[in-house]
């Protein structure tokens, strides 16, 4: 309620309005059937119930996916991560002199934020998705210039993101939506700090094929959003249900249609450390700006169809646009095979899961120092449609 407080007077004559928004909107969101442990039928197949809720809503909260240590694990990596982050945008050095995250990369890495804004929202970048401008709060006078925001291409910076990429049952799931010959797509880090985090205006992620004769509600793939210390009304993403049903949405005029920004039937993604939200790219959703008291830090990863991508012209959302041949995904899927060695590794009692694509060419991947050099500019070959 705090937080829901602080949120509120950041919206002047529409704080009543947004607190009742927020309000009403978390408590839709719990009393939803789409929220449980991942669980597996006795011939190994994702959970009847579990595929029908998300195939209705769009979304499903998998909880208490990653334990204390795993969890633990990423915060250490994200604490070292800010340590050598650059010390503003275009610069190649951190505060203190010393190279900065990514300096050596030539694929983006590090995208920032004016605090509290929405860098994205009514502009022309990542195609013009989206399509309208979400109110910026006024951040406190001693907030930095500028606040990191987004990390690309996050599993060469992080061996614990990486082992949550090959985490045995979240790649049985992604096999269960998309297929044994799954692809990815790409991984980041969203940074949505306190009194800082910028807002992610409404949108829905596909770009390429809403007008293909394959249109369906998983042609765009999906993303898991792995929490590393939960996710409110106030920090979180909010998603209409339903909306990855139905195409290419007219959010400018969802937003007309229901007198603000705060799109009528929306609910937030609400849930706790350690869960793990699967949730359909097509899904209409966002974000306002993070003016509450917790922090935000979502691990980031999404899975395609082979057909999606297969022999198909990128949208250049996330790197240059490419045609996707057989011989870049391949390249591209190798980093599934470090996260699953990357895991066994770290965790020895699980099971590794075993990729279809790898066993049927004979293929066998070892996390070491050479491969954690192979995966420098990986994002370059992001499957982005």
């Amino acid at each position: 309620m705090e937080s829901i407080e602080a949120c509120a007077t950041h919206y002047g004559d529409d704080a009543d309005a947004m607190r009742e928004f927020l309000l009403a909107g978390h408590e839709r969101a719990m009393e939803l059937d789409n929220r449980g442990p991942i669980a597996f039928d006795d011939q190994g197949n994702l959970e009847p119930h579990i595929l029908a809720a998300y195939r209705k809503y769009g979304f499903y909260v998998f909880t208490g996916v990653l334990n204390a240590d795993e969890l633990k694990d990423i915060d250490d990596d994200l604490t070292s991560m800010k340590m050598s982050f650059p010390a503003g945008p275009g610069e190649k050095l951190t505060a203190d002199g010393a190279p900065a995250l990514g300096a050596d990369c030539t694929a983006p890495n590090l995208v920032w934020s004016k605090p509290l804004g929405d860098p994205l929202g009514g502009s022309a970048l990542a195609n013009g998705r989206h399509q309208v401008k979400l109110h910026e709060p006024k951040a406190a006078a001693n907030a930095p210039e500028w606040a990191p925001f987004i990390l690309l291409g996050s599993l060469q910076f992080s061996e614990a993101c990486l082992r949550v990429y090959g985490h045995p049952q979240l790649l049985e799931v992604a096999e269960a939506i998309n297929g044994k010959d799954f692809s990815p797509f790409n991984e980041t880090l969203f940074i949505k700090e306190p009194g800082i985090g910028a807002a992610v205006s409404w949108h829905q992620d596909g770009t390429t094929h809403w007008d293909s004769e394959a249109f369906d509600e998983d042609i765009h793939g999906f993303n898991f959003m792995a929490q590393l210390y939960g996710s409110t009304a106030v920090n979180g993403v909010w998603v209409l249900p339903g909306s990855h049903k139905v195409g290419k949405v007219d959010i400018k005029k969802l937003v007309e249609e229901s007198g603000s920004e705060r799109i009528k039937g929306t609910v937030p993604l609400v849930c706790d450390a350690g869960d793990v939200i699967m949730c359909n790219r097509q899904l209409v959703h966002g974000s306002f700006a993070n003016t509450g008291f917790e922090p935000r830090i979502t691990v980031n990863m999404g899975f395609h169809r082979r057909s999606s991508v297969l022999d198909v012209m990128g949208a250049g959302t996330h790197n240059e646009a490419q045609v996707f041949d057989d011989t870049l995904i391949s390249k591209r899927s190798e980093v599934i095979g470090y996260g699953i060695d990357a895991r066994r590794q770290r965790f020895p009692d699980e099971t590794p899961y075993k990729y279809q694509p790898f066993l049927e060419k004979g293929l066998s991947y070892t996390w070491n120092s050479d491969a954690k050099a192979s995966l420098r500019d990986y994002n370059a070959m992001d499957l982005s449609i």
